[in-house]
C-alpha cells in the first residue's frame, strides 16, 4: 500500500513538474545577449502571438528559433530557423531581423545569377594568393532546416546526396564518407584535409543542430579535393569549390558546374528543387547566410597594410565591399601578414556580383599593399 502511495506520488509530482514546466517554456523568457537583434525585435507582444505555433514541416516554434539568444549573451544575431515556414509563420520576428542585418527594405527582391561567363577578368597573377575558396549553401524544399530537421527527413537528405553523388562525372567525381561508422584512417585523412567538420560547437548544439549525432551527415570531395559538399552540418548542404593560387574564376566555374549537377539530381530523383525564396534567396537556417549564401575568399599576403594597421585595413575593405579575417577563421585570430578576404554581403546582390566584387576589391588591395611597402621602405 506505501508503495503504490509513493508511486502516485512520484506520477502527480512528476505530472506537476511537467506542467510547470510547460508554463516556464510558454512565459516570456529572458534573454541574455541584450544588444542581439533577437532581444531588440522578440517583444512580449510578439512572443504571447507567435509562442504556441508550430510549423508544419518540422513542428519549430519561436522558442526553439531564438534559443541561443536566450542561453548566450554574446550572440550578435541569435536566431535560427527550423524550416522555410519558420521565415513566413515567424515574419513579425524574422523580417525586422533580416531587413536590419542586411540593410534591404522589407520589399526587397533577390536576384541569384550564377553565370561564370559573366565575370570579368581574374586575381592579379603577381599577387601573393595561396589559396582560393568559395561556399554556398543549399536547402531541399520539403525537408527541415538543421535546428528543426527530423530524423527521417535528415536520412532523407542524405539519401538523396548519395545518389547524386554517384553520378558525378570527369572533374566532379569522388567519393562520400559518412560520418557514422567511418573508418580510423579516413577520419584521420579528412582531418588532415582541413575537411572534417566536428561535434562539440555550443551554439549549434543549443540551436538543435547536432541531434541524432552522427546520424545523416557525411562529407564528399572530388578525386582532386577541390570540390567538396557537407551533408547535414549547419545547412542541408554546403558546397564549396577551392584550389590553390588565386585563379577565381576556375573555383566558381566548378562550383555552378557543381551546384548545378547536384540540383539536377535531386530534382530527378525526387521532384524536388533547392529553396529559393523570391524575396530572400536561397534559403539557410542563419538569416545571416540568406540571399546567395557565398563566401569567396582568398588567403593573399598584405605586408604592407599589416605594417598600416588592422583598423585602416578594416576600414578600406569596408569600403570595398570586402571582410578581412584572420587565415585561422572567424574568431581564430591573426597570425603573420596573411589575410582571408572575402565578400561582405549575401543578400541584395547575385553571386556574379559578389565574386566579382572580391576579384576587384583584392586587385585594388594588392595594388595599394605594394605602394605602402614602398613608403615604408
Amino acid at each position: 500500500m506505501l508503495a503504490s502511495t509513493r508511486g502516485s506520488f512520484k506520477l502527480s509530482y512528476y505530472n506537476e513538474y511537467k506542467s510547470y514546466l510547460r508554463v516556464i517554456q510558454m512565459s516570456f523568457p529572458t534573454i541574455k545577449s541584450t544588444h542581439s537583434l533577437v532581444a531588440k525585435h522578440v517583444n512580449k507582444e510578439k512572443w504571447d502571438k507567435l509562442k504556441n505555433h508550430k510549423t508544419k514541416t518540422s513542428g519549430f516554434t519561436l522558442a526553439k528559433a531564438i534559443a541561443c539568444a536566450v542561453e548566450f549573451d554574446n550572440q550578435h544575431c541569435g536566431i535560427y530557423a527550423g524550416d522555410w515556414d519558420s521565415y513566413k509563420d515567424f515574419a513579425d520576428v524574422f523580417d525586422p531581423i533580416i531587413q536590419e542585418y542586411h540593410g534591404i527594405k522589407a520589399d526587397a527582391k533577390h536576384t541569384s545569377d550564377m553565370d561564370f561567363s559573366k565575370i570579368s577578368g581574374n586575381i592579379n597573377p603577381a599577387a601573393p594568393v595561396h589559396s582560393t575558396r568559395i561556399r554556398v549553401g543549399r536547402s531541399i524544399d520539403g525537408f527541415g532546416l538543421s535546428p528543426g530537421i527530423t530524423k527521417e527527413q535528415r536520412l532523407g537528405v542524405e539519401e538523396l546526396m548519395k545518389k547524386a553523388f554517384s553520378k558525378f562525372e570527369n572533374e566532379l567525381a569522388g567519393e562520400y564518407y559518412p560520418l557514422k561508422g567511418m573508418d580510423e584512417a579516413v577520419r584521420k585523412q579528412l582531418v588532415d584535409d582541413h575537411f572534417l567538420f566536428m561535434s562539440g560547437d555550443r551554439n549549434l548544439q543549443v540551436a538543435g543542430m547536432e541531434r541524432d549525432w552522427p546520424e545523416g551527415r557525411g562529407i564528399f570531395h572530388n578525386k582532386e579535393k577541390t570540390f567538396l559538399v557537407w551533408v547535414n552540418e549547419e545547412d542541408q548542404l554546403r558546397i564549396i569549390s577551392m584550389q590553390k593560387g588565386g585563379d577565381v574564376l576556375g573555383v566558381f566555374k566548378r562550383l555552378a558546374n557543381g551546384i548545378k549537377a547536384v540540383g539536377t539530381t535531386v530534382k530527378k530523383e525526387s521532384g524536388k528543387d533547392f529553396i529559393l525564396d523570391e524575396k530572400y534567396g536561397y534559403v539557410h537556417s542563419c538569416p545571416t547566410n540568406l540571399g546567395t549564401g557565398m563566401r569567396a575568399s582568398v588567403h593573399i599576403d598584405l605586408p604592407g597594410w599589416t605594417a598600416a594597421g588592422l583598423d585602416k585595413l578594416k576600414a578600406r575593405c569596408e569600403e570595398l565591399a570586402l571582410q578581412p579575417r584572420g587565415t585561422r577563421g572567424e574568431s581564430g585570430g591573426q597570425t603573420g601578414h596573411t589575410y582571408d578576404i572575402s565578400n561582405k554581403h549575401r543578400l541584395g546582390y547575385s553571386e556574379v556580383q559578389l565574386v566579382q566584387t572580391m576579384i576587384d576589391g583584392v586587385n585594388k588591395l594588392y595594388e595599394e599593399d605594394l605602394e605602402l611597402q614602398k613608403q615604408q621602405e
